[in-house]
Formats: C-alpha cells, structure tokens, sequence
C-alpha cells in the first residue's frame, strides 16, 4: 500500500485515529507527561493518564486540549506526532510516509483555532491537512447519508463540546456548539461531593460515578456507589455512599443547558428540514450520549425519537477518516477548507 488516509478526532478527552482500509487502528486519551526541567515526553496516552495526580513535582500531566480546541500548542503537536508514528510505524508505511490527514473540529471555532490545529498536525507529518466540524463527522460515521437532500439533526457530545446540527447536501444549514461535555459532567459531579458531603474526590473518580451512577432522567430504581475521597473538615480519607438521585442534582443544569441548545437549533430550521428530522428522529454519538436518560430527557422535551448512534464513542473518527473520500461533496457542501 503505497499511502493511506487518516482520520483523526482530536478529542479534549481522547485522540481516535482511523486509517482507510482499516478502521480505528489507536485510541488513546489526550493525555501527555512531561519532565518539567529537560521539557522531555515521558509518556503519552493511558500510561501519562494514569499519572494524572500521581506525578512528583519535576514531572507534570498535561491535557494540551481544553473544551475542544488547543490549549496548549506545542505539547498537542508532540502528541500528534506520538500518534501519527506510532500508527505508520506500526501499519509498516515507514517514517517516509506522509498521509492525507483529516482533523474534525468543534462547531464554530475561530479561523485562528482552526490553523493551530492544521500546523499541528502539519507539523506532525501530514502531507495535505483538512478541517472538518465534528456533527458532519459524527453524521457520516452514524451511517448517516448527508448527500440527500434531507434534514438529519445529530448531537456530539465530547469531553469538551456538545456540537448539535442540522446538516442536509453534505453541509450543515443550522449548527451550535457550547462548552458543555464529559469534563463538565466531571467537574459538576466534584463540586456537588464537595458542597453535600464535604469531600474532595478527583476528575478520575468522578468520572467512574458518572459512568456508574450518573444520570440525567429519574431512574425507575436507584442505584448507588461507594466513594472514597479526602474529607474538607477532618482532611482524612473518607468513604461514603452515594446514589443517582444525588447525581441527577449534580448533572441537572449541564444537561439542561444541551437540551436548551437543542430547542434553539430547532427553532432556527427552516420548516421542511424539520419535518424531515421530526420523521427520521435525532441521532446522538459521542460518550456524553451514554449518560444515562439524557436522550429520553431531550425526547421528552422536543418530542422526536432520539437514537444513540451504535459505537457512538468512535463515529467522530470513523467519518473523519471516511469523509476523505468524499471531498468533493464536501466542499460544496461548504462543510471543510483545504488547508493550504
């Protein structure tokens, strides 16, 4: 195989990469660990995640993506080029190779966002880079045709962004995006153990209780967990239990705030895209999508047929890297840039 398209959804939480022919070869958090004094990588992916809290003070964790976009350039595009080599070495291309790279985006970030993006991964190696939003990536990967002439509305939930859209010729007519994601749902969850029960937990454990207990509807039976954490009075380590009828409180207003964005986007579509949504229902990828009830929570409100796409944590990737096969439609659609 002489080259190869890859598809890479640089998420805030995750990094996926697809290469053409076979599928999401890597995925790994965002995650790097730096030795502070000589500036030197020490570990990327899972093994820098789980240093996350645990490192001494010349050694320090960074997420170099913050609500989507880059946060911090230098140390992204060290982790890009990790990646990158890490799959051509790995799939026999050779350090020569230089891919086509196709990097989704967040809806509505700026020009200046965009080309950090692109000169990161540049600069990581790609032969030619483009830009492409997150719902029109989810979209494809979702199975969805975004040729036709018809109305799909989906909702990317990712750990930085909820990207909602409503996207029709390969373009999206309506789109919003806000700061609302997994790493709200974390930080929510830290500050309401911290206010109820005066105990200081960290992004990994509230994490794990947003998977095991969270939720976002009233469940029909309740459920509960152990935690364990530092108590703010006694500073001691403490356990206690908790149930999804507290993590209902704490997630209450970031769910909220999607729903509300839902309604907005569909208040601006124009009319026979909404019937079309009304009849094929909404689709919802990402891992905020898995946040117990939050699809039954936005149905309940809009009074579509919401769907959570299946394998909804790889769609983003999988249609990034699908989409580069399809530029032409792309490009009219308005949907991505060349970046040059």
């Amino acid at each position: 195989m002489s080259r190869a398209d890859i598809g890479i959804d640089l998420g805030t939480a995750n990094v996926l990469v697809y290469v053409s022919g076979r599928g999401i070869v890597l995925e790994e958090p965002s995650v790097l660990a730096i030795e502070k004094r000589t500036n030197t990588v020490l570990a990327v992916g899972e093994e820098a995640r789980r240093m996350i809290g645990r490192t001494p003070g010349n050694i320090v964790a960074i997420r170099p993506l913050r609500d989507g976009v880059i946060s911090d350039y230098n140390v992204t595009e060290k982790m890009l080029n990790y990646f990158i080599n890490k799959v051509v070495d790995k799939k026999g291309f050779g350090r020569f190779f230089m891919p086509r790279i196709m990097v989704c985006v967040p809806t509505g970030i700026t020009e200046v966002e965009k080309r950090a993006v692109e000169e990161a991964t540049r600069q990581a190696g790609a032969r030619e880079v483009y830009i492409i939003e997150e719902p029109i990536a989810a979209a494809i990967g979702a199975g969805v045709d975004i040729s036709k002439a018809n109305g799909s509305m989906v909702i990317d939930i990712g750990g930085g962004t909820s990207d909602i859209a409503v996207i029709s010729l390969g373009g999206a007519v309506v789109s919003e995006s806000i700061k609302v994601g997994g790493d709200r749902f974390d930080e929510a969850i830290v500050r309401y153990i911290r206010k109820q029960h005066n105990l200081l937990i960290g992004d990994r454990s509230a994490e794990k209780i947003k998977i095991e207990i969270g939720t976002a509807y009233k469940r029909e039976e309740e459920i509960s967990m152990k935690i364990s954490g530092r108590n703010l009075v006694g500073g001691l380590p403490q356990s206690i239990i908790i149930n999804s009828s507290e993590m209902l409180q704490a997630l209450d207003e970031c769910a909220e705030q999607i729903v509300v964005t839902t309604l907005s986007v569909l208040e601006k579509t124009p009319p026979e895209l909404a019937a079309d949504i009304s009849d094929s229902g909404i689709i919802m990828t990402g891992g905020g999508s898995l946040l117990y009830g939050l699809d039954k929570r936005i149905e309940e409100r809009t009074g579509i047929k919401v769907m959570v796409a299946d394998e909804p944590l790889s769609c983003v990737a999988k249609g990034t890297g699908k989409a580069l096969g399809s530029l032409d439609l792309l490009e009219t659609g308005g949907t991505f840039k060349k970046r040059k």
